[in-house]
């Protein structure tokens, strides 16, 4: 026990000090740069936070095991937008510009829709893969062409700014492999005291595990929102779960044949659609997320969870 609970202490600092290195370091490569840290949030960042769920989905395809990655995409995107954007609004209210947003909000929400789609088939196969990673060669270019033309609200300027390349790309790295090391250890330690206590593998599988792959972007958003960045904070959900569809989901796709549980197509999808309409309201119509807002999407989180656990005990969908 003591071991677990060690593992869980160590995790966590690793996850905390990890996010404070890499949201100070994506700030500074934006400053440095002179482009908004929301498009470092929608691109270095999210990719760097997505780094789990890529080696989780492409392990599993290698594997035999690809219908696994459909869940850990669905789960994941879920999670970033409930219970990742939810805390992160609750620390510190998220402001930023619609017009800046709205495009990116707008890719993700049609990205979500296109995998939808694919997920609807029953199967993703390569062509679909290639599909999505095409949408993401188009994302990466287009951000990189408008980055000059953006702005955030309350970017502030990183205590890195003046440091050379070589410290900043350093710290930068520190932060998210201390990110990767803390995840594995936090999860681990998180799985062995749920055993000695007797929890279901089920349940460690709906809590423990599916929370577990959206830790390095709950880390990175939180600590960006308690610093009032913005752009990292927002910028790090949407593009995280861009990369998690058309990055992810496609180089899977473009591996092997992925099949999908009825489950994903019966409900989950469902979810992961309308947890990407609950931001509508908030980013195309005004400025900012508010700690209500925030904490009404962690109830909806919450509410999800106990969900699966009807699914587990056969109560919601039918056999």
């Amino acid at each position: 026990m003591l071991s677990a609970i060690a593992a869980i202490l160590i995790g966590f600092i690793m996850l905390m000090g990890g996010a404070e290195f890499l949201v100070r370091g994506a700030v500074a490569i934006a400053s440095k740069l002179k482009i908004p840290s929301l498009i470092i949030g929608l691109t270095i960042v999210a990719f760097g936070t997505s780094v789990p769920e890529l080696v989780v989905s492409v392990e599993a395809a290698l594997g035999g095991n690809a219908e696994i990655s459909v869940g850990n995409v669905i789960g994941s995107n879920i999670a970033n937008i409930l219970l990742v954007l939810g805390a992160s609004a609750l620390i510190y209210p998220i402001v930023c510009k619609r017009r800046v947003l709205l495009r990116d909000f707008l890719f993700m929400f049609f990205a979500t829709l296109v995998f939808g789609v694919f997920v609807l088939q029953k199967k993703l196969v390569y062509w679909n893969g290639w599909i999505l990673l095409t949408m993401l060669v188009l994302f990466v270019l287009y951000n990189y062409k408008n980055s000059k033309n953006s702005s955030c609200d309350e970017d502030l300027p990183s205590q890195l700014v003046n440091k050379g390349w070589l410290t900043v790309l350093a710290v930068s790295a520190g932060g998210l492999t201390a990110i990767m090391f803390g995840t594995d250890f936090l999860i681990d330690g998180a799985v062995r005291a749920a055993e000695l206590f007797g929890v279901s593998k089920e349940m460690i599988g709906l809590t423990v595990i599916a929370v577990g792959t959206s830790l390095p972007e709950l880390a990175t958003s939180c600590v960006a929102a308690y610093r009032h960045q913005n752009g990292i904070a927002i910028g790090n959900v949407i593009g995280s779960n861009i990369w998690n569809i058309v990055c992810i989901m496609g180089t899977t796709a473009a591996i092997t044949t992925v099949n999908v549980a009825p489950q994903f197509a019966a409900f989950d999808l469902w979810v992961m659609i309308a947890a990407a309409f609950v931001l509508v309201p908030m980013l195309m119509f005004k400025d900012k997320i508010t700690r209500i807002e925030g904490g009404l999407m962690l109830m909806g989180y919450v509410a999800y969870l106990y969900a699966q656990i009807l699914i587990v005990r056969g109560e919601l969908l039918p056999g």
